[in-house]
């Protein structure tokens, strides 16, 4: 301690070394973590040779910036190499336990260690957690330097980052690392006999390291804790089948946060492949999204809202077959509710598919803005007095029904809107016939102009 009472700031390299230095019994995941960017895995579109993220840490030139990126892909290890390949203190600050004096707090200690010439990183894990105010602290500070802010996060910073402090941060998006890239991780930490499972002599098949690589979701960490749980499984000296790393991935789940970016990239990716009539690319994000805890019935809404949207008049029966599915799930329940919405999804799927009806409504609606005060005409206009009678309401209506074909050619639209087409059928499915339908009666109606006889 000083003389006055505070400990003296350690260099990052005195945090690094109690960071880095994992004992024996931490979680294989926390031993293996890269110490440097030699042992990086991954994210070669920002840290190959001559690539700007690269070249800005090699250069001691880092700037403020947010890691987006999904689980397991070194966003927190990243942070750390750089505070210790630039001789910067590396300050995390929780968005949960901390708030904004502690902030002040960090500020202080970054002027007094600018003072002498040396750097600071505050580095915010899961930045999407921060609220405003906690953002807004960081403003002035990462504006000034005195401070440089590394973000990480798993959602989309465009959504969960104030706009005034993402535009002073380079977003970089770091990638779910491949297979290929998490067999190097796994082999590494095979081999490695301080921090690693080399002491341990297993004997290890090329397909268990695939399976697991395979299975782990581009994430290094559950690549890494399945490798352990698969050690522990065969023990020391003892030999990782396939079918042994099976047993240790057995309780893998799709998970993702429901309320973030991932569960409306499902739910975009769904949709998609249902109006883009891929029953198979449906029924897989149907089961990634119920498989990682969402709500089926979020399913069915998006299915409906798309059996109107996308399918449209092209099969009518699409409409009814999603609302009896979900009606059906309701009654039925899980897993039994599974086959209704499975049905479903194989229907609209392969339904005909037309947006006609969009089209329509969004033309109608346009034309109503444009057109406010376009008086109805008089013949179909109610006359329930004679007042309204002797104005001319309702005079000169034709009554459909008054003639076999139940169709009498009179015009409905406004004078200033008349020969508008807001519906125009598609060429598949049942809008075939309501193409020969509205054929027929725009024949009648060009008799019945050359005639004389319509309204």
């Amino acid at each position: 301690m000083t003389a006055g009472g505070k400990r003296p700031a350690r260099r990052a390299s005195d945090r690094d070394a109690t960071f880095w230095a994992k004992p024996d019994d931490a979680p294989l995941a926390a031993r293996m973590r890269p110490r440097a960017l030699s042992e990086f895995v991954g994210q070669a579109h920002l840290l190959g040779p001559g690539k700007p993220l690269r070249a800005a840490i090699e250069s001691g030139t880092v700037g403020s910036m947010v890691f987006w990126g999904p689980p397991g892909t070194g966003k927190t290890t990243l942070a750390r190499i750089i505070a210790q390949h630039t001789d910067r203190e590396f300050v995390p600050f929780s968005a949960v336990t901390e708030g904004v004096p502690r902030v002040r707090e960090i500020v202080a200690e970054a002027e007094a260690r600018r003072g002498l010439g040396r750097g600071t990183i505050l580095f915010a894990d899961e930045i999407h957690r921060f609220n405003k105010a906690q953002q807004d602290a960081f403003l002035p500070h990462v504006e000034a330097g005195t401070i440089t802010l590394i973000g990480a996060t798993t959602e989309n910073p465009s959504f969960e980052i104030i706009g005034a402090l993402l535009s002073r941060v380079r977003v970089f998006v770091l990638q779910a690392l491949t297979p290929t890239d998490l067999e190097v991780v796994i082999r590494a930490a095979l081999f490695d006999d301080v921090r690693g499972l080399g002491g341990w002599a297993l004997a290890v098949d090329d397909e268990a390291v695939a399976l697991i690589a395979d299975q782990a979701d581009g994430d290094a960490r559950r690549a890494l804790t399945a490798l352990e749980a698969a050690a522990m499984h065969a023990g020391r000296g003892g030999h990782v089948t396939a079918e042994v790393a099976r047993e240790a991935l057995q309780l893998r789940f799709a998970h993702f946060d429901k309320r973030g970016e991932e569960t409306y990239n499902l739910l975009s990716a769904f949709h998609k492949s249902l109006r883009g009539s891929d029953p198979q690319g449906a029924l897989y994000w149907m089961a990634r999204f119920v498989t990682g805890g969402g709500d089926p019935m979020v399913l069915f809404r998006r299915a409906i809202a798309m059996a109107a949207e996308d399918i449209g008049l092209a099969d009518p029966e699409a409409l009814k077959l999603a609302v009896a599915a979900r009606d059906a799930f309701h009654m039925l329940g899980a897993p039994e509710g599974f086959l209704p919405l499975t049905e479903m999804i194989v229907y609209l799927a392969t339904a005909p598919k037309s947006n006609s009806t969009v089209r329509a409504l969004h033309g109608a609606l346009d034309a109503a803005r444009e057109t406010p005060a376009e008086p109805v005409p008089l013949h179909i206009r109610n006359a329930p007095t004679d007042l309204m009678k002797e104005l001319g309401y309702g005079r000169g209506y034709q009554y459909a029904h008054a003639v076999p074909e139940a169709y009498i050619p009179q015009e409905y639209l406004p004078e200033k809107l008349r020969g508008t087409a807001f519906y125009d059928p598609g060429s598949f499915g049942f809008e075939k016939e309501i193409a020969k339908r509205l054929a027929w009666w725009a024949e009648l109606k060009r008799k019945a102009r050359e005639s004389g006889g319509e309204e």
